[in-house]
C-alpha cells in the first residue's frame, strides 16, 4: 500500500451558482477563496479554499460543456447541485497510484486543472464513479505537479479541517482504503453517523479564529 493522506474535500455549488455557494462557505469560515479555474475532461469548474495540513476545500460547478455528460465527477457534480448543493465526496493522495490500481483492480485516469494564471495542474485519480455507486467511498488522487502547486499551498495556518462526518460501512472503507479512515487522516477525526438512506460525507468542521465551524 502507497503512503496516503486526506488531500480534499469537494462541496457542490448549490442552485444559486458557484461564486454566491462559495461567498457563503467563505462568510463561515471567515477566508476567502480564490478561482481554481476549469475540469476540461471533467466539464467543471472550482473555486479553491487552502487549509492547513495539507488539506484544501474545494467548490465545484458543472459548466454547460459536453465532458460533463460523460465524466462521472461532472455527473455527480450535476446530480447533487440540482438537489440543491453540498458535500460531493473526500479525496485521498497517494504516492504510488499504481500500488492502488493493483490492489482495487481499477485504472486510473487523467486529470487536469487549467487555473485562471494559465498554470495546468495535473494528476491521476480513480473512483469518481463511486461519487455516484458509493459515496462513502473516497477518490484516489496522485499529483503529477510540484509541491509548491498543491492547491493547499498558501494556506494560512488559522483554518484548518478537524473532523469529517461519514455515513457508511466502517468495513467498506476500510477495505477500500486498505487500512482505518482514522489512519489515513491523522489529525483529521473521522465521526461515522447513521445518514439513513444517504451515505457519503456528511459534514466537517473546521477550526477557525478560534470557534469550531460545522458545515
Amino acid at each position: 500500500m502507497s503512503r496516503m493522506q486526506l488531500d480534499h474535500l469537494s462541496y457542490a455549488a448549490g442552485p444559486d451558482g458557484l461564486a454566491a455557494t462559495a461567498l457563503r462557505l467563505a462568510d463561515l469560515l471567515g477566508e476567502k477563496f480564490v478561482d481554481g479555474g476549469i475540469h476540461p475532461r471533467f466539464g467543471t469548474t472550482n473555486m479553491i479554499l487552502p487549509l492547513a495540513g495539507g488539506h484544501y476545500l474545494e467548490v465545484v460547478e458543472v459548466l454547460d460543456h459536453p465532458a460533463s455528460d460523460k465524466a462521472h465527477f461532472g455527473r455527480a457534480a450535476r446530480a447533487l447541485s440540482q438537489a440543491g448543493g453540498g458535500w460531493l465526496g473526500w479525496v485521498v493522495r497517494v504516492d504510488d497510484i499504481s500500488t492502488e490500481e493493483a490492489r482495487l483492480g481499477r485504472t486510473a485516469g487523467d486529470g487536469n486543472r487549467h487555473r485562471p494564471d494559465g498554470i495546468e495542474l495535473r494528476w491521476k485519480q480513480f473512483g469518481t464513479s463511486n461519487l455516484h455507486a458509493d459515496p462513502q467511498l473516497p477518490v484516489f488522487i496522485q499529483w503529477q505537479t510540484p509541491e509548491h502547486m498543491h492547491p493547499s499551498w498558501g494556506a494560512s495556518g488559522d483554518l484548518a479541517l478537524t473532523s469529517v462526518e461519514i455515513a457508511g460501512d466502517v468495513a467498506r472503507v476500510t477495505d477500500w482504503l486498505g487500512s482505518p479512515a482514522g489512519n489515513v487522516l491523522g489529525d483529521v477525526d473521522v465521526v461515522w453517523v447513521d445518514g439513513g438512506a444517504r451515505q457519503g460525507l456528511v459534514a466537517a468542521s473546521f477550526t477557525t479564529a478560534g470557534r469550531i465551524v460545522r458545515i
